[in-house]
């Protein structure tokens, strides 16, 4: 049966979890929470799932970047979650645990398929194929982490992270149908064959 996100949840979220990422790259912000937070509740349709679970995942699953840095993001992130006392009001130890797991298994450059269904919303929401919001993040975490690079520097960086990330054989994984997703994948894919992808990337220099 599906529960409602309390508003004193929502409301501990938005004031003590969310204004953290101001911390983060320009690619990894607030928006891109955001996002994913809106992408994880429209993804539940049709799913057996808790939109609490989803909601607070969605929400922590970038937390330990903004706070350490990207490196093994996932796994700080994770016992960010671990350790807020304050969501023992709304949840039992197994949902956290599980909730955590889920934030674990994000990433998606892990290439292991997520343990429950509320890592595969949090992944797949993560993914939000938007392709011109795709090539800008990149652009945008490129600039901000490698500012030496030249105008074009960047452009062929942008590229090669996106091939390797979407192209064909790519390590990116989608574990729910997501036709927004798919339908995104196969513009980047279409983009990277034709040598568009460069110019799309230049508007973002």
């Amino acid at each position: 049966m599906e529960r409602e996100i309390p508003q004193e949840l929502r409301r501990y979220v938005e004031e003590e979890i969310l204004p953290q990422y101001a911390q983060s790259d320009p690619a990894h912000g607030l928006g891109h929470i955001q996002a994913v937070v809106e992408n994880s509740l429209e993804l539940l349709e049709g799913l057996e799932a808790d939109p609490r679970l989803a909601y607070v995942v969605a929400a922590y699953h970038d937390l330990g970047a903004a706070r350490f840095g990207r490196e093994d993001h996932e796994k700080t992130s994770a016992w960010l979650l671990r350790q807020d006392r304050a969501l023992e009001r709304w949840f039992t130890p197994e949902e956290r645990e599980l909730m955590a797991q889920a934030v674990e298994d994000h990433r998606a450059s892990g290439g292991r398929e997520p343990r429950s269904v509320y890592g595969k919303i949090v992944s797949e929401a993560d993914r939000d194929i938007d392709p011109e919001h795709v090539v800008q993040r990149t652009m945008a975490y490129g600039k901000y982490r490698y500012p030496q690079l030249g105008a074009e520097g960047q452009v062929r960086r942008a590229v090669a992270h996106i091939r390797e990330k979407y192209g064909e054989g790519g390590y990116l994984k989608l574990w729910l149908s997501s036709p927004r997703n798919q339908a995104g994948l196969y513009t980047l894919r279409k983009w990277l064959s034709t040598g568009e992808l460069e110019e799309v990337c230049r508007k973002y220099g």
